[in-house]
């Protein structure tokens, strides 16, 4: 695919939207739009990793630990404001988890042998991609003591609050059986919490898509991750996670 023309400001993806000026004027000749449907594999563990990854709009990825008996748990959600890939790797370099597209549609990409050029040339775009991949790793931590403390019912409240904060979209194409093989749950376990988020009015279930109808209501049944990871976001890229008022 053709490489972006130039623009003055990229559209969709909120950490390239941070760039200065002069770093998009290195990074984006090295970009390309790429497209991908929803159950895309970006990469699998012990795959060499050859792109960086930018979703764009409501565009959503799981990093997803594959474990013995082949089930996939996520570890960590990425939309519009971050990437997926080796964004602070020097090199290609094998993957440890599964990257999988949950919401399809446009990503910027980038050959990592580019972007490690365009970080020799740039101080301030290798620290900003620095300062995403603490975020990440934060939101990894956060990750690990949300379903070591948290009920069901907080954690699906959280992903779901998540899910429509990257996306900017209340309704959201995924089913109950994916939701709870990402949250490492049955699914009879999940479809209870699920009727009674509906019987609470916080959701809509319709076919293969969940629909908050109660943002707020939402936000009052999870836990504090989601809240914990976006509050770090804005000190570390301030502007970069997608929260309501800026989504």
């Amino acid at each position: 695919m053709e490489n972006l023309q130039k623009q003055s400001e990229p559209i969709g993806n909120n950490l390239l939207r941070a760039l200065r000026a002069d770093d998009w004027e290195i990074l984006h000749p090295g970009l390309e739009q790429w497209w991908a449907s929803a159950g895309t594999l970006l990469h699998e563990p012990g795959d060499t990793v050859r792109f960086a990854y930018f979703p764009c709009g409501s565009v959503l990825v799981s990093y997803l630990v594959v474990l013995s008996d082949g089930r996939a748990i996520e570890t960590a959600l990425i939309g519009r404001e971050g990437a997926v890939g080796g964004i602070v790797s020097q090199g290609r370099l094998p993957a440890y988890a599964r990257a999988e597209v949950q919401l399809g549609g446009v990503f910027f990409r980038i050959d990592l042998h580019h972007l490690e050029e365009a970080k020799l040339r740039s101080l301030t775009l290798h620290h900003l991609f620095a300062r995403y991949a603490d975020c990440l790793m934060a939101q990894v931590f956060q990750s690990v003591a949300c379903s070591a403390a948290h009920s069901i019912e907080q954690r699906t409240a959280r992903w779901l609050v998540a899910a429509t904060e990257r996306t900017g979209a209340q309704e959201l194409g995924v089913t109950q059986e994916q939701l709870a093989t990402m949250l490492g749950v049955g699914r009879s376990y999940l479809s209870r919490v699920i009727r009674d988020l509906r019987q609470r009015g916080v959701i809509e279930t319709r076919r293969a898509r969940l629909a908050v109808r109660n943002a707020d209501g939402l936000r009052s049944l999870a836990c504090e991750c989601n809240a914990a990871v976006s509050h770090h976001f804005n000190d570390v890229l301030k502007g970069v996670y997608p929260a309501e008022e800026n989504g």
